[in-house]
Protein backbone atom coordinates (compact mmCIF):
# COMPACT_ATOMS: atom_id res chain seq x y z
CA UNK A 1 0.00 0.00 0.00
CA UNK A 2 1.46 3.41 -1.22
CA UNK A 3 2.47 5.59 1.82
CA UNK A 4 1.24 8.46 -0.30
CA UNK A 5 -2.22 6.86 1.10
CA UNK A 6 -1.89 8.64 4.63
CA UNK A 7 -2.61 12.19 4.43
CA UNK A 8 -1.88 14.41 7.35
CA UNK A 9 -5.40 15.37 7.65
CA UNK A 10 -6.49 11.12 7.33
CA UNK A 11 -3.45 10.51 10.04
CA UNK A 12 -5.42 12.73 12.06
CA UNK A 13 -8.64 11.60 11.95
CA UNK A 14 -7.20 8.34 12.76
CA UNK A 15 -5.76 9.66 16.15
CA UNK A 16 -8.53 11.46 16.53
CA UNK A 17 -10.86 7.70 16.67
CA UNK A 18 -8.38 6.16 18.54
CA UNK A 19 -9.09 8.55 21.20
CA UNK A 20 -12.65 8.08 21.17
CA UNK A 21 -13.02 4.08 21.51
CA UNK A 22 -9.80 4.00 23.44
CA UNK A 23 -11.53 6.44 25.72
CA UNK A 24 -14.39 3.23 26.72
CA UNK A 25 -11.74 1.77 28.44
CA UNK A 26 -10.89 4.77 31.28
CA UNK A 27 -14.07 6.61 32.19
CA UNK A 28 -14.79 4.51 35.01
CA UNK A 29 -11.99 4.99 36.38
CA UNK A 30 -13.04 8.46 38.17
CA UNK A 31 -16.60 7.09 38.68
CA UNK A 32 -15.37 3.93 40.69
CA UNK A 33 -16.41 5.75 44.02
CA UNK A 34 -19.44 7.07 42.67
CA UNK A 35 -20.89 3.72 41.68
CA UNK A 36 -19.23 1.92 44.95
CA UNK A 37 -21.78 4.34 46.79
CA UNK A 38 -24.84 4.18 43.88
CA UNK A 39 -24.53 0.12 43.98
CA UNK A 40 -23.31 -0.63 47.62
CA UNK A 41 -20.48 -2.77 47.08
CA UNK A 42 -17.11 -2.49 48.04
CA UNK A 43 -14.18 -0.90 46.38
CA UNK A 44 -12.40 -4.34 46.00
CA UNK A 45 -15.95 -4.99 43.96
CA UNK A 46 -15.95 -1.84 42.05
CA UNK A 47 -12.65 -2.13 41.20
CA UNK A 48 -13.45 -5.28 39.55
CA UNK A 49 -15.26 -3.35 36.58
CA UNK A 50 -12.05 -1.91 35.37
CA UNK A 51 -10.31 -5.83 35.80
CA UNK A 52 -13.64 -6.82 33.44
CA UNK A 53 -13.18 -4.43 31.01
CA UNK A 54 -9.57 -4.90 30.78
CA UNK A 55 -10.05 -8.56 30.74
CA UNK A 56 -12.47 -8.23 27.55
CA UNK A 57 -10.07 -5.92 25.90
CA UNK A 58 -7.57 -9.06 26.04
CA UNK A 59 -10.11 -11.16 24.40
CA UNK A 60 -11.10 -9.09 21.90
CA UNK A 61 -7.35 -8.66 21.18
CA UNK A 62 -7.22 -12.41 20.47
CA UNK A 63 -10.24 -12.79 18.62
CA UNK A 64 -11.10 -9.36 17.01
CA UNK A 65 -7.65 -7.66 15.82
CA UNK A 66 -6.44 -10.34 14.19
CA UNK A 67 -9.21 -9.67 11.36
CA UNK A 68 -7.57 -6.59 10.72
CA UNK A 69 -5.01 -9.34 8.25
CA UNK A 70 -8.17 -10.77 6.76
CA UNK A 71 -10.63 -8.34 6.25
CA UNK A 72 -10.65 -4.67 4.93
CA UNK A 73 -9.88 -2.75 7.78
CA UNK A 74 -12.26 0.31 7.04
CA UNK A 75 -15.31 -1.88 6.96
CA UNK A 76 -14.18 -3.69 9.82
CA UNK A 77 -13.46 -0.67 12.18
CA UNK A 78 -16.96 0.44 11.34
CA UNK A 79 -18.59 -2.28 12.17
CA UNK A 80 -16.50 -2.18 15.83
CA UNK A 81 -17.63 1.49 16.66
CA UNK A 82 -21.23 0.57 16.20
CA UNK A 83 -20.92 -2.39 17.98
CA UNK A 84 -19.31 -0.60 20.76
CA UNK A 85 -21.84 2.64 20.51
CA UNK A 86 -24.75 -0.69 21.57
CA UNK A 87 -22.82 -1.66 24.60
CA UNK A 88 -21.95 1.75 25.91
CA UNK A 89 -25.73 2.83 25.59
CA UNK A 90 -26.62 -0.29 27.35
CA UNK A 91 -24.25 0.36 30.47
CA UNK A 92 -25.70 3.76 30.47
CA UNK A 93 -29.08 2.00 31.33
CA UNK A 94 -27.69 -0.12 34.04
CA UNK A 95 -29.02 -0.46 37.08
CA UNK A 96 -27.62 -3.65 38.50
CA UNK A 97 -23.99 -4.23 39.58
CA UNK A 98 -24.15 -7.61 38.14
CA UNK A 99 -26.10 -6.66 34.75
CA UNK A 100 -23.10 -3.73 34.59
CA UNK A 101 -20.17 -6.20 35.32
CA UNK A 102 -21.36 -8.66 32.39
CA UNK A 103 -21.60 -5.04 30.17
CA UNK A 104 -17.73 -4.08 31.27
CA UNK A 105 -16.44 -7.13 29.94
CA UNK A 106 -18.34 -6.33 26.72
CA UNK A 107 -17.37 -3.07 26.73
CA UNK A 108 -13.45 -3.77 26.77
CA UNK A 109 -14.45 -6.80 24.13
CA UNK A 110 -15.45 -4.24 21.47
CA UNK A 111 -12.98 -1.37 22.34
CA UNK A 112 -10.64 -3.01 20.47
CA UNK A 113 -10.49 -0.37 17.27
CA UNK A 114 -7.99 1.33 18.54
CA UNK A 115 -5.58 -2.12 18.18
CA UNK A 116 -7.05 -1.97 14.34
CA UNK A 117 -6.10 1.50 13.50
CA UNK A 118 -2.63 1.81 14.28
CA UNK A 119 -1.12 -1.42 12.65
CA UNK A 120 -3.05 0.31 9.75
CA UNK A 121 -1.07 3.60 10.26
CA UNK A 122 2.29 1.97 10.36
CA UNK A 123 0.90 0.07 7.32
CA UNK A 124 0.52 3.30 5.54
CA UNK A 125 3.78 4.63 6.96
CA UNK A 126 6.86 4.82 4.48
CA UNK A 127 9.71 3.59 6.75
CA UNK A 128 11.87 6.15 7.76
CA UNK A 129 8.71 7.75 9.26
CA UNK A 130 7.06 4.96 10.57
CA UNK A 131 7.99 5.59 14.41
CA UNK A 132 6.74 8.65 14.16
CA UNK A 133 3.57 8.04 12.31
CA UNK A 134 2.92 5.71 15.25
CA UNK A 135 4.13 8.12 17.66
CA UNK A 136 0.81 10.20 16.19
CA UNK A 137 -1.52 8.03 16.35
CA UNK A 138 -0.67 7.29 20.20
CA UNK A 139 -0.69 10.81 20.63
CA UNK A 140 -4.33 10.65 20.04
CA UNK A 141 -5.09 7.57 22.36
CA UNK A 142 -3.40 9.62 24.99
CA UNK A 143 -5.77 12.46 24.68
CA UNK A 144 -8.38 10.29 24.41
CA UNK A 145 -7.40 8.34 27.82
CA UNK A 146 -6.74 11.54 29.41
CA UNK A 147 -9.67 13.32 28.58
CA UNK A 148 -11.79 10.51 29.40
CA UNK A 149 -11.71 10.85 32.99
CA UNK A 150 -11.39 14.35 33.25
CA UNK A 151 -14.99 14.45 30.55
CA UNK A 152 -16.17 11.23 32.80
CA UNK A 153 -15.54 13.36 36.62
CA UNK A 154 -16.77 16.83 35.22
CA UNK A 155 -20.40 14.97 33.45
CA UNK A 156 -20.57 12.58 36.22
CA UNK A 157 -20.19 15.68 38.48
CA UNK A 158 -23.11 17.36 36.88
CA UNK A 159 -25.69 14.57 35.04
CA UNK A 160 -24.24 11.74 36.84
CA UNK A 161 -22.24 8.62 35.77
CA UNK A 162 -24.75 6.75 33.13
CA UNK A 163 -24.64 10.32 31.11
CA UNK A 164 -21.21 9.61 30.67
CA UNK A 165 -21.51 6.69 28.58
CA UNK A 166 -24.71 8.08 26.93
CA UNK A 167 -22.80 10.18 25.57
CA UNK A 168 -19.57 8.03 24.47
CA UNK A 169 -22.40 6.17 22.60
CA UNK A 170 -23.08 8.90 20.27
CA UNK A 171 -19.60 9.79 19.85
CA UNK A 172 -18.75 6.31 18.85
CA UNK A 173 -21.67 6.33 16.03
CA UNK A 174 -20.44 9.97 14.58
CA UNK A 175 -16.73 8.56 14.27
CA UNK A 176 -18.12 5.50 12.77
CA UNK A 177 -19.55 7.98 10.03
CA UNK A 178 -16.26 9.80 9.59
CA UNK A 179 -14.61 6.45 9.16
CA UNK A 180 -16.63 4.90 6.34
CA UNK A 181 -15.65 8.25 4.29
CA UNK A 182 -11.85 8.88 5.81
CA UNK A 183 -9.91 5.55 5.83
CA UNK A 184 -8.62 4.57 2.29
CA UNK A 185 -9.33 1.57 -0.22
CA UNK A 186 -7.43 -1.06 1.17
CA UNK A 187 -5.72 -4.05 -1.66
CA UNK A 188 -7.82 -7.31 -1.18
CA UNK A 189 -7.24 -9.65 1.64
CA UNK A 190 -5.55 -13.25 1.56
CA UNK A 191 -7.77 -15.67 1.87
CA UNK A 192 -7.46 -17.56 5.41
CA UNK A 193 -9.72 -19.56 7.24
CA UNK A 194 -10.67 -17.64 10.80
CA UNK A 195 -8.69 -20.78 12.62
CA UNK A 196 -5.69 -20.56 10.67
CA UNK A 197 -5.33 -16.79 11.28
CA UNK A 198 -5.46 -17.78 15.19
CA UNK A 199 -3.23 -20.49 15.30
CA UNK A 200 -0.64 -18.31 13.01
CA UNK A 201 -1.34 -15.18 15.57
CA UNK A 202 -0.32 -17.69 18.44
CA UNK A 203 2.62 -18.81 16.56
CA UNK A 204 3.94 -15.42 16.35
CA UNK A 205 5.23 -15.73 20.09
CA UNK A 206 8.03 -17.77 18.68
CA UNK A 207 9.63 -14.24 17.89
CA UNK A 208 12.07 -13.85 20.59
CA UNK A 209 12.04 -9.72 20.07
CA UNK A 210 8.13 -9.77 20.51
CA UNK A 211 7.97 -12.35 23.30
CA UNK A 212 10.37 -10.02 24.98
CA UNK A 213 8.34 -6.89 24.51
CA UNK A 214 4.99 -8.27 25.08
CA UNK A 215 6.14 -8.78 28.65
CA UNK A 216 7.70 -5.73 28.85
CA UNK A 217 4.11 -4.27 28.15
CA UNK A 218 2.59 -6.70 30.23
CA UNK A 219 4.44 -5.25 33.45
CA UNK A 220 4.35 -1.62 32.68
CA UNK A 221 0.47 -1.85 31.95
CA UNK A 222 0.21 -3.92 35.06
CA UNK A 223 1.67 -0.76 37.02
CA UNK A 224 -0.29 1.71 34.90
CA UNK A 225 -3.45 0.02 36.03
CA UNK A 226 -2.43 -0.51 39.92
CA UNK A 227 -2.25 3.66 40.28
CA UNK A 228 -4.79 4.44 38.23
CA UNK A 229 -7.45 1.95 39.12
CA UNK A 230 -7.01 2.52 43.12
CA UNK A 231 -6.93 6.86 42.44
CA UNK A 232 -10.35 7.58 42.87
CA UNK A 233 -10.93 6.16 46.63
CA UNK A 234 -7.47 7.77 47.35
CA UNK A 235 -8.88 10.98 46.60
CA UNK A 236 -12.45 10.36 47.85
CA UNK A 237 -10.94 9.78 51.22
CA UNK A 238 -8.74 11.87 53.67
CA UNK A 239 -7.51 13.98 53.28
CA UNK A 240 -8.58 15.05 50.07
CA UNK A 241 -12.29 14.72 49.72
CA UNK A 242 -12.44 15.28 46.39
CA UNK A 243 -15.71 15.23 44.24
CA UNK A 244 -15.89 13.51 40.68
CA UNK A 245 -15.08 16.66 38.70
CA UNK A 246 -11.95 16.90 40.74
CA UNK A 247 -10.87 13.27 40.73
CA UNK A 248 -11.34 13.58 36.80
CA UNK A 249 -9.35 16.58 36.49
CA UNK A 250 -6.61 14.60 37.52
CA UNK A 251 -6.07 12.73 34.22
CA UNK A 252 -4.64 15.77 32.95
CA UNK A 253 -1.68 15.24 34.84
CA UNK A 254 -0.77 12.47 32.17
CA UNK A 255 -0.13 14.89 29.37
CA UNK A 256 3.07 14.16 30.02
CA UNK A 257 2.74 11.02 28.14
CA UNK A 258 1.76 13.05 25.23
CA UNK A 259 5.56 14.55 25.19
CA UNK A 260 7.25 10.95 25.97
CA UNK A 261 4.73 9.41 23.08
CA UNK A 262 6.62 11.56 20.50
CA UNK A 263 9.70 11.88 21.92
CA UNK A 264 10.08 8.01 21.46
CA UNK A 265 8.57 7.61 18.42
CA UNK A 266 11.45 10.07 16.92
CA UNK A 267 14.51 8.28 19.26
CA UNK A 268 12.91 5.07 17.85
CA UNK A 269 13.84 6.61 14.18
CA UNK A 270 16.67 8.16 14.66
CA UNK A 271 18.63 5.92 16.78
CA UNK A 272 16.49 2.74 16.92
CA UNK A 273 18.63 1.90 20.57
CA UNK A 274 16.95 0.53 23.77
CA UNK A 275 18.26 3.14 26.03
CA UNK A 276 14.83 5.07 25.96
CA UNK A 277 13.42 1.49 27.42
CA UNK A 278 15.48 1.75 30.45
CA UNK A 279 14.50 5.76 30.96
CA UNK A 280 11.10 4.83 30.95
CA UNK A 281 11.39 1.77 33.41
CA UNK A 282 13.05 4.30 35.29
CA UNK A 283 10.39 6.48 35.71
CA UNK A 284 7.72 3.84 36.07
CA UNK A 285 9.77 3.19 39.40
CA UNK A 286 10.50 6.56 40.48
CA UNK A 287 7.19 7.89 40.14
CA UNK A 288 5.76 4.79 42.28
CA UNK A 289 8.61 5.95 45.13
CA UNK A 290 7.27 9.51 44.99
CA UNK A 291 3.46 8.56 45.02
CA UNK A 292 4.64 6.23 48.04
CA UNK A 293 6.16 9.05 49.79
CA UNK A 294 3.77 12.47 48.70
CA UNK A 295 0.93 10.46 48.22
CA UNK A 296 -1.12 12.84 51.26
CA UNK A 297 0.01 15.96 48.77
CA UNK A 298 -1.12 17.34 45.69
CA UNK A 299 2.23 18.36 44.74
CA UNK A 300 3.56 14.45 45.45
CA UNK A 301 0.57 13.05 43.29
CA UNK A 302 0.86 15.16 40.55
CA UNK A 303 4.80 14.60 40.41
CA UNK A 304 4.00 10.61 40.44
CA UNK A 305 1.48 10.96 37.75
CA UNK A 306 3.37 12.84 35.49
CA UNK A 307 6.40 10.65 35.71
CA UNK A 308 3.77 7.20 35.80
CA UNK A 309 2.44 8.57 32.52
CA UNK A 310 5.67 9.58 30.74
CA UNK A 311 7.24 6.23 31.69
CA UNK A 312 4.47 4.15 30.56
CA UNK A 313 3.99 5.96 27.02
CA UNK A 314 7.72 5.90 26.07
CA UNK A 315 7.78 2.42 26.61
CA UNK A 316 5.28 1.92 24.89
CA UNK A 317 5.98 3.57 21.75
CA UNK A 318 9.82 1.67 22.28
CA UNK A 319 7.99 -1.70 22.45
CA UNK A 320 5.90 -0.69 18.98
CA UNK A 321 8.44 0.99 17.42
CA UNK A 322 10.55 -2.61 18.00
CA UNK A 323 7.52 -5.10 17.51
CA UNK A 324 6.37 -3.33 13.89
CA UNK A 325 9.61 -4.45 11.98
CA UNK A 326 9.33 -7.52 13.18
CA UNK A 327 6.74 -8.96 10.31
CA UNK A 328 5.17 -6.13 8.31
CA UNK A 329 2.66 -8.63 6.56
CA UNK A 330 1.50 -9.58 10.25
CA UNK A 331 1.00 -6.23 11.60
CA UNK A 332 -2.33 -6.65 13.28
CA UNK A 333 -1.49 -9.98 14.35
CA UNK A 334 1.68 -8.96 16.12
CA UNK A 335 -0.20 -6.06 17.76
CA UNK A 336 -2.90 -8.52 19.04
CA UNK A 337 0.02 -10.59 20.43
CA UNK A 338 1.68 -7.77 21.87
CA UNK A 339 -1.72 -5.55 23.49
CA UNK A 340 -2.94 -8.97 24.95
CA UNK A 341 0.13 -9.52 26.89
CA UNK A 342 0.13 -5.64 27.95
CA UNK A 343 -4.27 -5.73 29.00
CA UNK A 344 -3.79 -9.12 30.69
CA UNK A 345 -0.86 -7.83 32.80
CA UNK A 346 -3.15 -4.30 33.19
CA UNK A 347 -6.11 -6.75 34.39
CA UNK A 348 -4.01 -8.33 36.68
CA UNK A 349 -2.62 -5.42 38.07
CA UNK A 350 -5.77 -3.71 38.71
CA UNK A 351 -7.59 -6.90 40.41
CA UNK A 352 -4.29 -6.94 42.46
CA UNK A 353 -4.74 -3.40 43.25
CA UNK A 354 -8.20 -3.01 44.25
CA UNK A 355 -7.63 -6.06 46.74
CA UNK A 356 -4.75 -4.45 47.83
CA UNK A 357 -6.03 -0.99 48.51
CA UNK A 358 -9.19 -2.74 50.88
CA UNK A 359 -6.17 -4.20 52.81
CA UNK A 360 -3.32 -1.56 53.45
CA UNK A 361 -4.26 1.13 51.87
CA UNK A 362 -2.95 3.33 48.94
CA UNK A 363 0.93 2.94 49.83
CA UNK A 364 0.86 -0.73 49.79
CA UNK A 365 -0.28 -0.36 46.14
CA UNK A 366 2.00 2.17 45.45
CA UNK A 367 4.89 -0.39 46.67
CA UNK A 368 3.41 -2.39 44.15
CA UNK A 369 4.19 -0.48 41.77
CA UNK A 370 7.41 0.09 42.48
CA UNK A 371 8.18 -3.29 42.45
CA UNK A 372 7.11 -3.59 39.08
CA UNK A 373 9.06 -0.94 37.79
CA UNK A 374 12.00 -2.02 39.02
CA UNK A 375 11.39 -5.81 37.55
CA UNK A 376 11.46 -3.57 34.35
CA UNK A 377 14.70 -2.22 34.94
CA UNK A 378 17.17 -5.01 34.62
CA UNK A 379 16.07 -6.60 31.47
CA UNK A 380 15.88 -3.55 29.39
CA UNK A 381 19.27 -2.60 31.08
CA UNK A 382 20.69 -5.76 29.96
CA UNK A 383 19.24 -5.33 26.72
CA UNK A 384 20.35 -2.11 26.10
CA UNK A 385 24.29 -3.01 27.21
CA UNK A 386 24.18 -5.59 24.29
CA UNK A 387 26.29 -4.95 21.44
CA UNK A 388 25.85 -2.03 19.42
CA UNK A 389 23.23 -0.97 22.40
CA UNK A 390 20.14 -3.08 20.81
CA UNK A 391 19.19 -6.52 20.14
CA UNK A 392 17.94 -7.40 16.60
CA UNK A 393 14.48 -6.66 15.82
CA UNK A 394 14.29 -9.71 13.69
CA UNK A 395 15.41 -11.95 15.94
CA UNK A 396 13.81 -15.38 16.57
Amino acid sequence: MPASTLAPWRLTVMAAATGVIVANLYYVQPLLHQIRVDFRVSSAAAAALVTLTQAGYAVGLVLVVPLGDLIARRPLLVVIFLAAAVVMAAAALMHSFALLAVLALLIGLVSVGAQTIVPLAADLAAPPQRGRTIARVMTGLLVGVLLSRTFAGLIAQGAGWRAVYAIAAGALVVTAVVLVFTLPDEAPRPRVRYRDLLVGTAALVRLGALRRRSLYGAVVFGAFSVAWTTLSFHLAAAPFHYSNAQIGLFGLFGVAGVTAANLAGHTADRHGTHWSSVAAACLVAGAFVVLALGGGTLVGLAVGLVLLDAGMQGMQITNQSIIYALRPDARSRVNSVYMTFSFLGAAVGSLVSGQLYDRVGWTGDCWLGAGLGAVLVVPTLLEARAPRGRVPVRSG
